[in-house]
């Protein structure tokens, strides 16, 4: 019989309580820092205002009921919904030894953070708010930085091939 070794079961296997706990403190710390940058936000800066009012990165208030670059405006409830069964799987992958190496790891719970913070404005505010603004790209917030990260970083770990050949063991 072949046995085939990837990278997720050579260096990853079954999450451990200290992986747990590390990947549980990076979650709550990046939604804190979510939830804390958008209400600064939403308590200092008008909606639709801009600070400083033109230049290459600025401070912004915009609200978005739809997803990511704009689209779905108004489908909230859909949203949540699709964000609760998002934050599931991500748990159940985080878990999963066909998904541990660290680097997937990591990049599950940023992105399981990202789902968090913005399900968190969902489901308090109807909204996510959005504030930071550059040239060419809608607004974005704490949270999308982190699911983007970590989706970059799980493409990077499933595209990169450092694995070994495949052993036989006829």
């Amino acid at each position: 019989m072949t046995e085939i070794v990837t990278p997720a079961t050579e260096r990853g296997g079954r999450i451990t309580a200290r992986q747990a706990t590390w990947l549980g403190a990076l979650v709550l710390v990046i939604v804190a820092i979510d939830q804390v940058t958008k209400w600064a936000v939403r308590a200092n800066i008008d909606r639709g205002d801009s600070i400083p009012e033109e230049g290459i990165f600025r401070l912004v208030h915009y609200s978005n009921t739809g997803a990511a670059f704009g689209i779905l405006q108004g489908a909230g409830t859909l949203l949540a919904l699709t964000s609760i069964i998002g934050v599931v799987a991500i748990i159940v992958y985080v878990a999963s030894p066909a998904f541990g190496q660290p680097h997937m790891r990591f990049g599950f719970s940023l992105m399981l953070a990202g789902a968090l913070g913005n399900l968190i404005d969902r489901l308090m505010h109807g909204e996510v708010t959005d504030f930071l603004k550059v040239p060419n790209w809608p607004a974005f917030n704490v949270a999308d930085s982190a699911i983007t990260i970590g989706v970059l970083l799980l493409l990077w770990t499933l595209l990169r091939d450092d694995s070994p050949e495949p052993q036989s063991s006829n």
